[in-house]
């Protein structure tokens, strides 16, 4: 079996990464996928069954979805043809495409690997549903994004889409165990630095194999612990990107641990973002929505808290101004919690796109001229400072329309004490029209 080593040309006395020596010969080799790669795994069964359909790898770096693809490519018999959306175009896939209908015609079957393949625009990847539809070749994609907003719908529906996992700690040991059985030699690293070093790898089994490298070459005089390890290894920026998918999933995950009353995982969520290099004014802003729309009126307060965090970061910057984001998360997880504005504003919008054109009752309106007092503008209106009780109890919607009732306090928090007052009032305007 060719690598990417032999292709290169390079002799094989040459210095290989440890990723590259220890890549798996077999599918069996592949770790932390066995939901994918096991007998009763989707993968699985068609290698199984003889059958390989055309699929999509889904998964963050470093989790093997090259590998899986030349492994499949050998077991099937089918010759391995591995491009790179990066950096082919339109006369390249030609190409590819024309080699494989040659082989086609003299018996053997082509595994297209397309790394990155997300980075194809629409039209180029619908250059490739003939060839799929046709059996020319057998398309296996790779990409770190997902596939419903990258890819076009009509080769999805060609291509089954395989989640791959991030290594969780279990299968890096397994690598790091492997590593140590092929160069001999035990990492110099107590157990608390061999966790420090799976997390720093944050789920990537090929960043964990250039780890080990590092550390084996660092030949230590003693075992290092946790925090030479640290200060031995510059620990990467952890995978987010800002402007893509991992940029939602993380504020969506934010946004519902505060609605879920937990500050802890609000917490970790913001300091995950922060730690992302995301724009710490984004969060801020977010945080304000959060207030309005989860606790509303239960606790008026959070609102003034998150403004004023936002003028806190504004006048402090980093790393200083992150303390008010995490106290204003903090405030936000452990308020009571109400929507009754959120769908109070929402069913007044809709009635407002139903009734636009209704005039407000006419003892409502303002009456600054003779005229306007003469055609009964302002006419019998009660000024509720003068009532007793300060509640007059009239009417405010347009006449021809029925009063709506878009507000119900939550009863939570501070809307407990205004569901009182809002029912003794409700009880005072039937009192007032029965009349």
């Amino acid at each position: 079996m060719s690598t990417l080593f032999d292709n290169a040309g390079l002799a094989k006395s040459a210095p290989r990464p440890l990723a590259d020596v220890l890549r798996p010969q077999n599918l069996d080799e592949v770790a932390g996928q066995d939901h994918l790669l096991g007998p009763e795994g989707p993968i699985g069964r068609m290698v199984a069954a003889g059958r390989l359909s055309s699929m999509v790898l889904w998964g963050p770096p470093g989790v093997g979805k090259t590998t899986i693809a030349r492994l499949l490519a050998n077991h099937c018999d089918l010759h391995f043809t591995p491009i790179s959306a990066v950096f082919s175009g339109v006369a390249d896939l030609r190409r590819v495409f024309e080699a494989a209908r040659m082989r086609r015609e003299a018996g053997q079957g082509t595994l297209l690997f397309v790394d990155e393949i997300h980075r194809f625009n629409r039209a180029q990847q619908d250059g490739f549903l003939p060839f799929v539809e046709q059996g020319v070749v057998t398309l296996i994609g790779a990409t770190t994004e997902n596939p419903s907003f990258e890819l076009n719908g009509a080769l999805l529906s060609r291509c089954q889409v395989m989640v791959l996992k991030r290594l969780d700690e279990a299968a890096l040991h397994s690598l790091i165990a492997r590593a140590e059985a092929h160069t001999g030699e035990a990492l110099p690293l107590d157990e608390a630095a061999r966790r420090a070093l799976c997390a720093m790898a944050d789920g990537d089994g090929r960043y964990t194999l250039n780890l080990v490298e590092e550390v084996l070459a660092l030949r230590p005089e003693k075992p290092l612990d946790a925090a030479g390890l640290a200060a031995a290894l510059q620990r990467r920026s952890p995978a987010y990107d800002k402007n893509r998918e991992e940029h939602y999933n993380l504020i969506s995950a934010l946004h519902k641990s505060v609605r879920g009353s937990d500050p802890d995982a609000a917490l970790y969520w913001l300091a995950r973002m922060l730690a992302g290099g995301e724009d710490p004014l984004f969060l801020a802003r977010r945080l304000v929505r959060m207030a309005s729309e989860d606790i509303g009126h239960a606790d008026p307060s959070v609102l003034q808290t998150a403004m004023a965090a936002v003028e806190t970061y504004r006048f402090l910057g980093s790393p200083e101004g992150e303390l008010a984001l995490a106290q204003t998360v903090v405030h936000l997880a452990c308020a009571p919690k109400s929507n009754a504005v959120y769908k109070a504003f929402k069913g007044a919008m809709k009635a407002a796109a139903k009734t636009g054109s209704l005039m407000p009752p006419q003892h409502i309106l303002n009456a600054p001229t003779t005229m306007m007092k003469d055609l009964g503008y302002g006419k019998d209106y009660a000024y509720d400072h003068d009532v007793e009780g300060g509640f007059s109890g009239q009417n405010y919607f347009p006449d021809g329309m029925k009063r709506q009732k878009f507000y119900t306090p939550s009863g939570r928090g501070y809307e407990k004490a205004v569901a009182a007052r809002l029912e003794h009032w409700q009880a005072r305007r039937k009192a007032a029209q029965d009349k």
